[in-house]
């Protein structure tokens, strides 16, 4: 009996591609602070630009259409719509829930094209490999420009500039580059993913950030139990305890003092003594969140203006409350089942029979990053970081890779009219 081929679906746009990858390295590998003239050039801008103009060209030539887009662009579409509407209603300051607004919709440009542009492994390992390759050297930069700078504060720009924002970045890229280290071949492409690892490592224990570590000890059980347990690698949870003792007991001292400041009755440095103000900072800030969802629960303060509404002019320490203070629980509510959706994900990939052993190995490193960030989340104010929300799309475009992997299996005889389907299985 002849078989009938599926019709096979050309591969998208390259053009709109390109500008994709271009933002992605701009957004994690901050070029402008490796090479001093493209500093004065706006690159995040002009690259989120074309990113648009990018999408706007590729509406309607691309193998998935806007109509296949998963529920989950739907959620982070009307958090921004609302977002958009509390700006324009804020108490505070509406200019700047404007302006942050405005700067965190580049996410969903992104977030879209990327679902609708990338159809292949090739593409999603390259877009997942510029995020990981670029927070590796970001961590590498940061200990040859800021070694002696406390908590590597400011060393590099953007959103790496705050401490606990860059160890955030850093625990939620980490899982990834294990992966490419489990599949690189040959022993120079793992040398080097071991080194980025290792430079990771050393730059979360130097910011001292206590979010990051907890955020890294979460993530990394869940890689070891992918990796190690499931996987039979042994030989990871080895390595990484012996690791993570050397990494503490090298470059931890900082981050060990902030902890035991949490409890102590009796500061003797003054870098307990701030981290210790910093913890009961922070929980002042938590009931001011919680005033400001009391008092503006349907659209919150506007975005980036809870800020100035703390009186205080710092991030309340918790996505969670960051994002209900700054948008209502109506936003907060969409923001959890935004993230729900990414395990959702998951779970169905985990279910699936026959995945290769490289998919394998990448639904594990996204198991990992999303669990260490919803964790995570609890203690650090990264609501707006893109890094969250490439996860989520990356575990869509992994579902979606899959489902039509399945679509174009299906045997010829499916195909047939249903009289002659009868008559072949007689």
């Amino acid at each position: 009996m002849e078989r009938v081929l599926p019709i096979q679906k050309k591969e998208a746009l390259s053009g709109a591609f390109f500008w994709l990858t271009a933002f992605y390295a701009v957004y994690c590998g901050r070029p402008g602070d490796f090479l001093r003239p493209l500093g004065f050039i706006p690159l995040a801008k002009i690259t989120g630009l074309l990113t648009l103009l990018s999408l706007v060209s590729a509406a309607g030539r691309t193998p998935r259409r806007f109509k296949d887009l998963p529920k989950e662009a739907s959620y982070l579409l009307v958090i921004i719509l609302l977002l958009f509407a509390g700006s324009f209603l804020s108490p505070v300051w509406r200019g700047g829930a404007f302006a942050t607004t405005l700067d965190f919709a580049k996410v969903y440009v992104a977030w879209v094209l990327t679902f609708l542009l990338i159809t292949t492994l090739t593409r999603l390992r390259r877009i997942i490999f510029l995020q990981s390759a670029s927070v590796a050297l970001v961590s590498f930069v940061a200990l040859v420009k800021g070694h002696s700078v406390p908590r590597l504060d400011g060393v590099i720009g953007g959103f790496y500039s705050n401490p606990n924002d860059m160890a955030f970045a850093i625990v939620l890229s980490f899982p990834f580059c294990l992966a490419f280290f489990l599949s690189a071949k040959g022993g120079v492409r793992k040398a080097l993913w071991c080194f980025g690892m290792l430079a990771m490592g050393v730059a979360l224990m130097l910011t001292a950030s206590r979010a990051g570590f907890i955020d890294l000890v979460i993530a990394g059980a869940v890689c070891l139990w992918h990796f190690g347990v499931k996987g039979k690698r042994l030989y990871l949870i080895v390595g990484t305890a012996f690791l993570g003792c050397v990494l503490l007991l090298v470059a931890g001292k900082t981050l060990m003092r902030r902890f035991a400041a949490i409890s102590s009755d009796e500061v003797t440095t003054q870098q307990e003594d701030t981290a210790h103000e910093s913890f009961e900072e922070r929980k002042l800030l938590m009931f001011r969140a919680l005033d400001a969802i009391v008092h503006y629960p349907i659209l919150g303060v506007g975005a980036g203006d809870f800020v100035v509404y703390s009186g205080l002019w710092k991030e309340v320490h918790a996505s969670y409350l960051q994002i209900a203070a700054d948008g209502g629980i109506p936003v907060l509510l969409l923001y959890l089942m935004f993230f729900l959706r990414g395990f959702a994900n998951l779970r169905k990939l985990s279910k699936r029979k026959g995945l290769d052993s490289e998919t394998t190995l990448f639904v594990g490193a996204l198991k990992g990053s999303l669990i260490g960030f919803v964790v995570g989340a609890c203690f650090a104010p990264e609501a707006y970081q893109f890094f969250p929300y490439f996860t989520v799309c990356y575990t869509s475009v992994f579902l979606a890779m899959d489902q039509e992997r399945t679509e174009a299996e299906v045997p010829a005889i499916s195909l047939l009219p249903a009289a002659r389907r009868r008559f072949a299985q007689a």
